[in-house]
């Protein structure tokens, strides 16, 4: 809460976000199911929970059980259709089921707003005690709970049994399969599961933003979720964590320093991110961090690094 005081609404977005990769890593680093699709999820995540504010309750808590179960339905309909065929094959049915969900969203503008946008979202005191404020601090707080929550129950599924078949068929589905393995039922569950993930992250952001538009389909998100998974590394959970908190905080920085020309700053980072190597990178800075520490530490008189402690 007292972290980077005024600006809340950039920490609740970077909690959210890093709750949508965590999706995407569950999938990808763990399952081997690459994905351009996870949007969709979010989508579905945001418009129930906006849905539910505007119609049936405006409990936080609540909305945020139903979206999550709405997005899990959405995405066990979709597994066995996503799941079919090869890598290719998937990426392109998963961004054709986003396609599909975002228009249908579009057509149904009685229900959802259209083009316009689902407005008129209010949300009561989170746990009927505390109110979302103008600042965002209670939106920080909610969505850091969320992310921890998150990050907690999937520490539990990638560590149990589960969670190591799913290494065994992303490593070799016919080996996996051949020792007993139900790959398709493994592969469903935690793709369901990570609709999940995906649905509560559109509900956050849904309720601590109150607006919905068509922008949670965007293509663009999912590749974004990808690109900052890439950034922190597949497969270790903190590094989608690590990943969306570098990619939002350049990107804030950028959009600060220059609002017109952030995008081609941003791609020049990342090409020299993939070209030097993630590893490369993160060693060079400590490296940099190390150096300037040794010129900061105080000095004997033939020049080396003083170790003494007053």
């Amino acid at each position: 809460m007292f972290l980077a005081p005024g600006r809340h609404q950039l920490l609740s977005e970077i909690a959210i976000v890093a709750l949508f990769v965590l999706s995407l890593d569950l999938i990808l680093g763990y399952a081997g199911i690459v994905s351009l699709g996870q949007a969709a999820f979010f989508g579905v995540g945001a418009y129930s929970a906006g849905l539910v504010a505007i119609h049936l309750t405006n409990d936080a808590i609540i909305g945020l059980i139903i979206s999550a179960v709405v997005a899990g339905l959405v995405g066990f309909m979709t597994s066995f259709l996503v799941l079919r065929g090869s890598d290719l094959t998937r990426l392109m049915v998963t961004i054709g089921v986003t396609s599909l969900l975002g228009e249908v969203a579009n057509k149904a503008a009685s229900i959802t707003g259209g083009a316009d946008g689902l407005q008129g979202i209010l949300m009561g005191p989170l746990l009927g005690m505390i109110p979302f404020d103008l600042y965002g601090t209670t939106a920080y707080g909610y969505s850091l709970a969320a992310l921890f929550l998150g990050v907690v129950l999937a520490k539990r599924i990638v560590t149990s049994s589960f969670g190591l078949s799913l290494r065994a068929i992303r490593d070799n589905p016919l080996r996996a399969s051949a020792v007993g393995i139900p790959v398709n039922a493994r592969l469903v569950a935690i793709y369901t599961i990570s609709s999940v993930y995906a649905g509560v992250a559109g509900a956050l952001m849904a309720q601590t933003t109150q607006f919905v538009s068509l922008d949670v389909f965007d293509f663009h998100r999912s590749a974004d979720a990808l690109l900052m998974l890439v950034i922190g590394g597949t497969g270790y959970l903190y590094g989608g964590i690590a990943g969306a908190v570098v990619f939002k905080l350049i990107q804030s920085v950028l959009s600060d320093a220059t609002p017109q020309y952030w995008h081609f700053w941003l791609g020049l980072l990342l090409v020299v991110l993939v070209l030097v190597g993630r590893n490369r990178v993160i060693q060079g800075i400590a490296n940099l961090l190390r150096l300037r520490g040794r010129e900061s530490s105080p000095r004997t008189n033939d020049g080396r690094v003083s170790t003494s402690r007053s």
